[in-house]
């Protein structure tokens, strides 16, 4: 079901330069719930502008694939398409994972062209999101100089990817009134969730607020309601507030827009200049991939990143995590 109605957004779109499909990639979840909200959130943007298809396709774990998606667009006649990822920040999956798949596809289907844009990356439309959502807790009892902000995001392999969680992090706080902002993650890299807790704790906070940095719900959200809940418990003199994930929101389909027209106007920008992957390209690493260019256009690489194995955590020790984690695949 489409929980958030489009026409209660009030939002007004500026009109596309070109009627080019668009194929929406999301990251993928085995959670039905989460990959019901991303279709949702694509039926959504539709149905703001009727002018072209959007085709909603996942990477991994659930279907339809990008191969599906692609293959969609083409029996409909097209061959000339806009891609956009639905991801927050620029990681492997938005570098090679999703750039790979393209390349399969134009293996298949040579007479394609893709005109992949960027991710959401930190907009002052998400920035405006949160403090929207953070001033709709505030509460008379327990003021935010005594209030924790809990940043959480998903962790990244991608050290460029992981700086822009706490770049973000110190934006939402900064001038906010609240004690302070602990940034933490659910997975990979450090420090993980419950770190993040006890670092909060050290500033003897009279209420924690939690910020699942996600776009959707799914596995990692839940968990990390789950850990929250067992926080509480846990310490129950300190109130603990857990935000929900930003789900279908005017600020993030005005986003999209931003990125498609982008798409259409040849305006993409990537930051490559601190993705490991390029400064082991440039550095001649024998790991390197030939294919990492500025446009993003092309990649190869493998597409086994070991999704099916995630009870076996290969960052769960710190000391290898940094060991590892500049090291290109």
């Amino acid at each position: 079901m489409l929980i958030h109605q489009t026409e209660n957004f009030n939002l007004s779109l500026p009109p596309l330069p070109l009627q080019r499909p668009l194929l929406l990639i999301g990251h993928g979840t085995r959670d039905t719930e989460g990959r019901q909200t991303f279709l949702d959130f694509a039926e959504a943007y539709q149905a703001l502008d009727h002018s072209r298809p959007v085709v909603p396709c996942f990477l991994e774990l659930t279907g339809p694939t990008i191969q599906e998606g692609v293959e969609r667009c083409i029996k409909q006649g097209y061959t000339d398409l806009s891609a956009l990822p639905l991801l927050l920040f620029a990681a492997r999956h938005n570098k090679f994972d999703i750039t790979n798949e393209l390349d399969r596809a134009r293996e298949i289907y040579p007479q394609l062209k893709f005109h992949y844009g960027r991710h959401f990356g930190i907009s002052p439309l998400i920035f405006e999101l949160w403090k929207t959502r953070l001033a709709e807790l505030d509460r008379p009892d327990i003021p935010r100089s005594e209030t924790v902000i809990l940043f959480v995001g998903r962790g990244s392999s991608d050290p460029d990817a992981n700086s822009d969680v706490y770049k973000l992090a110190r934006m939402v706080w900064e001038g906010s009134g609240y004690q302070t902002v602990e940034t933490c993650f659910i997975g990979i890299t450090h420090p993980r969730l419950e770190e993040g807790f006890r670092r909060a704790r050290l500033y003897q906070p009279k209420r924690i607020i939690v910020l699942p940095y996600f776009l959707f719900t799914g596995v990692l959200v839940k968990k990390i309601f789950d850990i929250t809940a067992q926080q509480q418990e846990q310490y129950p003199e300190i109130s603990m507030t857990c935000l929900p994930e930003m789900g279908i929101q005017p600020e993030l389909l005005q986003l999209l827009r931003d990125r498609e027209i982008e798409t259409q106007l040849g305006q993409v920008q990537m930051n490559c200049e601190a993705c490991k992957f390029r400064l082991a390209a440039v550095s001649g690493d024998s790991h390197s991939h030939d294919h990492h260019a500025h446009a993003h256009a092309h990649h190869d690489h493998s597409h086994d990143h070991g999704h099916a194995h995630e009870a076996v955590d290969p960052y769960a020790d710190p000391q290898q995590y940094h060991q590892r984690i500049w090291q290109a695949p």
